[in-house]
């Protein structure tokens, strides 16, 4: 029996979690359960798993981080949203957990700072995003085996063939129809905009240790194929599953064991699997993610501050879409880059960014 503490277990990734608990409660238990607010949803799932540990970030933040270094935990599942899932993933590394991660912004943000106490405790980082999920497999599960090309797939978002004149109109309703995947409104909107790629690009390269120059990223708009790997012979394997996201969220759980969980593929259906190059010209967020990335340091951090704000706004309907551009490139533009050394750095540079980001609204909406 594996004992789960599931950091964000209200949100889109945290109710997936634990259907895979209910689908097989002779080998999982919840032992903590963390929400940010309260809810009927997080009532119904105290009442449902009884843990032993529950919290919520909003009004007890330092019960809630503690839910991350319990020591009944066998897995920390880390499924909190935004900046906040850093410090979550931190305690955990810290503690010498096991992290499933879920949480983007540890990585994109801290990267630097948690894999350096990762290695320090001995921790060990199970990648659930669905593009990890399946370069993690391709290797089978050595994150450290030598590669020629890690080759990350996109679905190409709600704007997939767009022009840059078309994108000027889209509204949040437009950006929330992703075509292929349910998730969170944050993450759909930066599925649009393909910063969410770009994110991809910077977790790959922290997680695997490989060159941003050896990362590629093309549209797969299916979803079939989730991400591949191209080995040094020029062999190349690819994970394919239909599009949800309980597969690698169980596979983090039970690696390097396979459990029943999706309906099989039908191959005996006709049906297409196609590949674009991505349009990187219509999608600027992209490549100011890779610059970010490869410059390091503080600035991707920067970056992920003035996106949330900026799509914050837009969903809001305060910014344009294309404006979520022009927020960002501003904020990066006016951030001397520092190397990124700790927590309180980086949340320093987070909140100083989102001071930045709000300067920078205020100023659109003069001008309209």
């Amino acid at each position: 029996m594996k004992n789960i503490a599931l950091i964000g277990s209200t949100g889109s990734i945290g109710r997936q979690v634990l259907n895979v608990v209910r689908a097989h409660p002779d080998m999982f238990s919840v032992c903590a359960l963390v929400a940010n607010s309260p809810s009927a949803e997080f009532l119904s799932q105290l009442s449902e798993f009884r843990p032993a540990y529950s919290a919520l970030a909003s009004t007890e933040p330092d019960r809630a981080l503690h839910a991350a270094e319990l020591e009944e935990a066998d897995v920390v599942f880390n499924a909190a949203g935004g900046f906040a899932g850093l410090a979550y993933s931190l305690r955990a590394v810290r503690a010498g957990k096991e992290l499933a991660l879920a949480n983007k912004e540890t990585l994109v943000c801290g990267g630097d700072v948690v894999l350096g106490e990762a290695l320090k405790s001995g921790s060990e980082i199970l990648p659930v995003d669905s593009e990890h999920s399946a370069i993690w497999q391709c290797m089978n599960f050595d994150k450290k085996k030598r590669v020629r090309r890690l080759i990350i797939t996109a679905s190409g978002g709600a704007f997939r063939g767009y022009t840059p004149e078309m994108l000027k109109s889209v509204t949040p309703e437009q950006a929330l129809a992703h075509p292929t995947w349910r998730m969170g409104k944050k993450i759909t909107v930066d599925s649009a905009t393909l910063m969410n790629k770009g994110y991809e690009v910077i977790e790959a390269h922290a997680l695997y240790g490989v060159p941003y120059e050896k990362i590629v990223a093309v549209i797969q708009p299916q979803s079939v194929i989730h991400s591949m790997v191209e080995f040094e012979d020029g062999a190349i394997l690819a994970q394919m599953s239909y599009p949800t996201m309980e597969l690698p969220i169980q596979m983090a759980l039970t690696y390097p064991e396979r459990y029943a969980c999706e309906q099989p593929m039908d191959f005996t259906k006709p049906f297409s699997l196609d590949f674009e190059p991505l349009p990187r010209k219509n999608f600027p967020m992209f490549d100011l993610a890779l610059k970010c990335g490869e410059a390091g340091g503080t600035l991707p951090c920067a970056l992920n501050a003035a996106d949330e704000v900026a799509v914050h706004a837009f969903l809001n309907k305060i910014l344009t879409y294309t404006d979520i551009f022009t927020v960002c490139e501003g904020v990066i533009a006016s951030t001397r880059r520092e190397e990124a050394e700790s927590f309180e750095q980086l949340e320093r540079t987070d909140k100083l960014a989102r001071a930045r980001a709000q300067d920078i609204i205020s100023k659109i909406k003069k001008l309209r």
